[in-house]
């Protein structure tokens, strides 16, 4: 007897699992049973979580240890508009995720409409693209969305898949396989430009962003830096592309006025501004047309053409980071730069504005835990004013020591993202940080959390008060409304769902339960409690 025919749903998981996928994560319903059994068979395991978004969230932190494509899958109807959030946040953060979605057949939909909607139209918006499967184009299909996620700048696509084609027999064909473009380096005059402006800086600045994560050219911009001794700050998600103690290293930027204060006037007193990868979608208002491309020379070398609008430059160079530079440094000296010592003094700045010793509150809660976990330590972050603070203080020594949502800035990613971080990296330490209205958000989540194994951390800071927005909201002179909520023992809801709950209130207790929690055989929820306005001239 010969084998039977693969389905449909086969042979697109076959191809997510090609493309280097092998988790994914959502919340089945009748109408993706097929797809949950296909992915099985290729060798991708399905993780339950208890809400879409979450799933999203978990999915994008194995995508952050692996590089292949997240995968969210989830039913018709309202399954598929829990997913809303998570999708838009990986368009806007830059994140290569596959969302399947399960739908009716066409000719059922004719005369059904319970759950019944148009999935592409909601999601066309906030993916790269949306496909419906066929049956004969399944492979085809499958390789179009996996090639358009990935590509510059990477981002959601979205797939619905019919109940009847998902189970329909296929005959197998020829596989149809898009090559990736090779590296593209300029030639011709703006080269040569270039060239001439680099050897000719004396107070050169580099700002560096996620594009360098997705092109893979650490090795080159570390290089490429040293050689020119070309100071740097990064976009958060490109923290640790360089270890944030190396020399050159003025840290992260894009949210903190406290940290603006002392990184813009050296971006203005730069002679030349190097934009390597960056994508200003991570920056807040304050560095909008920070530099001045008529007076200062700028070169912007980015994955796709400025329609941003955020900055604009002398020299635009659309092509890959690395092999941009290597065509750069060719034949180019390298000299001393900045002879006043400028970015030194602004580094020592930054040190005293973000201070590692105060007694209690936010900060030390930063300092201490980062001085108590190892190296190696893998965080998350939540959306809040302690993101911005973690930001600063929080040093990282790889890419992707720190993930965060700095596109979308949704609240309710750290737990989720730990998950799906410890799920992927179990022999290292793993800490989320949220507040504690981000945590009560995904709070169920902790469910998924016992059943997944590991022990990953869970801090949350506690104030009961949505402080960054009441901070916002004081800064106007606004009356105290709709940012106060109720004060919850995190610790004990920590211990409900199965894992260790402590509430400190001091260095040493803190040190003590994340010392606790390393040894730890499940997981542990740390509720730091901290007073309201503790982050007033914090960020």
């Amino acid at each position: 007897m010969s084998d039977p025919l693969p389905r449909a749903a086969d042979l697109l998981a076959r191809r997510l699992y090609e493309a280097g996928c092998r988790h994914a994560f959502g919340m089945p319903g009748g109408e993706v049973l097929t797809l949950v059994d296909a992915l099985d068979k290729a060798g991708i395991t399905f993780h339950l979580a208890k809400h879409e978004n979450a799933a999203g969230f978990m999915a994008e932190a194995v995508h952050h240890r692996d590089g292949a494509p997240a995968i969210l899958l989830a039913t018709l109807g309202p399954g598929a508009m829990n997913g809303v959030n998570v999708v838009a946040n990986a368009l806007q953060d830059r994140v290569p995720m596959i969302v399947l979605t399960g739908c009716v057949d066409a000719d059922e939909a004719l005369t059904y409409t319970h759950q019944v909607m148009d999935h592409a139209q909601v999601f066309r918006p906030i993916t790269k693209g949306s496909f419906r499967l066929t049956a004969e184009g399944s492979d085809i299909i499958a390789d179009k969305a996996v090639s358009l996620a990935m590509q510059p700048r990477p981002g959601p696509v979205h797939i619905d898949v019919p109940i009847g084609v998902a189970a329909t027999p296929v005959r197998e064909t020829r596989r149809r396989r898009l090559t990736p473009a090779a590296p593209v380096a300029p030639g011709g005059t703006c080269l040569e430009s270039a060239r001439r402006w680099v050897a000719e800086a004396r107070h050169p600045l580099a700002v560096i962003g996620l594009d360098v994560l997705a092109d893979g050219s650490k090795c080159v911009l570390q290089a490429f830096l040293e050689h020119f001794e070309i100071p740097f700050v990064t976009t958060y998600k490109a923290k640790g592309i360089l270890p944030e103690d190396h020399r050159l290293c003025l840290g992260g930027a894009g949210l903190s006025p406290l940290a603006d204060g002392h990184l813009l006037p050296l971006v203005q007193a730069a002679d030349l501004i190097l934009c390597l990868g960056y994508d200003p979608i991570e920056m807040r208002p304050g560095w909008r047309e920070v530099w001045d491309p008529e007076s200062q020379r700028v070169i912007d070398i980015s994955a796709v053409v400025n329609d941003h609008y955020m900055h604009q430059a002398g020299i635009n160079i659309v092509a890959d980071t690395g092999a941009t530079l290597e065509a750069i440094a060719k034949g180019t000296t390298g000299h001393a730069t900045w002879p006043g010592g400028e970015p030194q003094a602004a580094r020592a700045a930054l040190a005293r504005a973000f201070p590692q010793d105060e007694v209690w509150g936010p900060a030390a809660i930063i300092a201490e835990t980062r001085a108590t976990l190892p190296e190696g330590t893998l965080a998350t972050a939540d959306s809040g004013a302690h993101r911005i603070l973690l930001s600063q203080m929080w040093r990282c020594d790889e890419p992707r020591g720190l993930i965060q949502s700095s596109g979308l800035c949704t609240m309710g990613c750290a737990l989720p993202m730990a998950i799906g971080l410890k799920l992927a990296e179990p022999d290292r330490p793993v800490i989320s940080f949220s507040g504690d209205a981000g945590f009560l958000m995904v709070a169920g989540e902790l469910s998924t959390a016992a059943e997944m194994g590991g022990n990953p951390i869970f801090l949350v800071f506690v104030d009961a008060s949505l402080s960054l927005i009441e901070l916002k909201q004081r800064g106007r002179q606004l009356p105290n409304r709709g940012v106060d909520f109720g004060h919850h023992d995190f610790a004990a809801i920590g211990r409900a769902f199965g894992g260790h709950g402590h509430t400190v209130r001091s260095r040493a207790e803190l040190r003590a339960a994340l010392e606790a929690a390393q040894a730890a055989d499940r997981f542990t929820v740390i509720a730091a409690e901290i007073a309201r306005g503790d982050y007033d001239g914090r960020i």
